[in-house]
């Protein structure tokens, strides 16, 4: 499920995208309207998360634009909220519109019901659960368990776990893992992936008879059942 953020508000482009990852979502920026427009229109995303304010192009022409192609879900997220500023946004061709600040747990929930509305009727939203062998992971409710037994997870690990299951069979580097997860240039010399797997393998690991999550021997790290 692929959405497209256009924020020119980097800390919050950001956090959306770190945020909406761990939801289980893939997401692309867009830090102005030319670049979110033509994003917009070479690729196709589920849903499109639009700012007004936006530099080169506002959000209300980017969106005006868009919908002489494309009908692609568009959730207007701003910080305009007066009554006329909303039915100018929904009149435009916006589906649903949220206003700044918000409530993140809102935003999922608007973006689902988008999905929802916007999908044929013979398929359904895809699931924000996770699960591999007796492991299982709730998106939605942020949690984890194994067996049926609940495993209380940090944020971090929470996102590292969510990482491992989404590309699950696929080995990861140290250098991905640092990227993905904590947002950071790989340094040789810090040992804090080590401690995070360590810490990790403890919770969802170590308690259970069969191991998951596993060390590929100078190449990374690796989460699959193994007979």
């Amino acid at each position: 499920m692929k959405l497209l953020v256009v924020e020119d508000e980097q800390k919050l482009a950001q956090y959306l995208q770190k945020g909406l990852g761990t939801a289980g979502f893939v997401v692309d920026l867009a830090h102005d309207g030319v670049t979110g427009l033509h994003m917009s229109l070479e690729f196709d995303y589920s849903a499109i998360i639009l700012d007004s304010m936006l530099p080169g192009m506002d959000g209300l022409s980017m969106l005006a634009a868009l919908r002489t192609k494309k009908q692609t879900p568009v959730l207007m997220l701003t910080a305009l909220g007066k009554v006329e500023d909303r039915v100018n946004g929904l009149q435009t061709g916006a589906d649903d519109y949220l206003v700044k600040p918000f409530a993140f747990s809102e935003l999922i929930a608007r973006i689902q019901g988008l999905l929802r509305r916007s999908a044929p009727p013979q398929q359904e939203t895809p699931s924000t659960r996770l699960s591999l062998h007796d492991l299982e992971m709730d998106l939605a409710r942020r949690k984890v368990s194994r067996n049926g037994q609940r495993i209380d997870l940090s944020a971090k690990e929470f996102l590292l776990l969510s990482l491992f299951l989404r590309k699950q069979g696929e080995v990861l580097s140290r250098t991905e893992i640092a990227e993905q997860v904590w947002d950071m240039n790989f340094d040789s010399n810090t040992n804090v992936v080590e401690v995070a797997i360590k810490r990790l393998r403890a919770k969802m690991d170590t308690p259970f008879d069969l191991q998951l999550l596993h060390t590929v021997r100078g190449m990374g790290y690796v989460l699959e059942k193994r007979e």
